[in-house]
């Protein structure tokens, strides 16, 4: 009898203590060095998501970034809506992509947040993708919002809005699930955290001298962790 009024007793608190358990995050910033001369996506998205990572409130906060991993193939370059790139084997090796979203649902995170360059715009702006036909498309589109906004707010960069990522119409890798042309990396078949977006910060082109300024990547990083604890306040 006193053992069962014990767990009884014990359990409010070991409760209480899972909720109080901060959330997993998982960043996943662009991996492409194939971006034009004297730029490279790969380390300005890198940057932006770690002074993220390392901006207050903290979280659990992982990384996936196949930039030089051995062993797979398109570490450094790829397309996120080409089957090549993302699903593919070549020579028995998984790519880049996969690599990355393996890693990130090992961690069992509860949002994803992708962060890329647009190219080809001809605007100085951000754009927010989430998966169309999602389960959980209405809590991406405000976690997408947020973010955006938040980075808006704290930057010269006009803000473009959500999408869906089949209104990119790139390429040809599909959702199992809908049909419709999708991006890799935030499709609920290959990504299992919850909450999932993908940002284009800014245009490698236009945008190039304020992406390269350090500066300007840790306010942007500052901006998406704001929009972050904003949305997991408000969820």
């Amino acid at each position: 009898m006193k053992k069962i009024i014990l767990i009884l007793l014990i359990l409010p608190v070991v409760t209480a203590a899972r909720q109080l358990e901060p959330p997993v995050v998982v960043f996943q910033p662009s991996h492409q060095s194939d971006t034009g001369e004297i730029y490279n996506e790969a380390e300005t998205c890198n940057a932006i998501a770690e002074y993220a990572m390392y901006s207050k409130p903290q979280y659990k906060e992982h990384k996936v970034w196949s930039y030089s991993q051995p062993g797979l193939h398109h570490a450094d370059t790829g397309t996120n809506t080409l089957m090549a790139h993302t699903s593919a084997l070549e020579d028995g090796k998984i790519s880049g992509y996969a690599w990355e979203l393996q890693s990130s649902n090992a961690f069992n995170p509860l949002v994803f947040i992708g962060i890329h360059n647009n190219s080809g715009t001809g605007r100085h702006a951000l754009w927010g993708y989430i998966h169309d036909g999602d389960a959980m498309e209405a809590a991406n589109r405000r976690l997408s919002d947020i973010l955006i906004e938040e980075i808006a707010r704290a930057t010269n960069l006009e803000n473009r809005g959500t999408h869906r990522d089949s209104s990119a119409d790139r390429n040809n890798y599909r959702c199992a699930a809908t049909g419709r042309l999708a991006f890799y990396s935030i499709d609920e078949n290959v990504n299992r955290a919850p909450y999932r977006v993908l940002l284009e910060i800014g245009d490698s082109e236009v945008s190039r001298a304020f992406l390269l300024d350090d500066g300007n990547r840790r306010v942007i990083g500052g901006a998406i962790k704001r929009g972050l604890a904003r949305f997991l306040e408000s969820r």
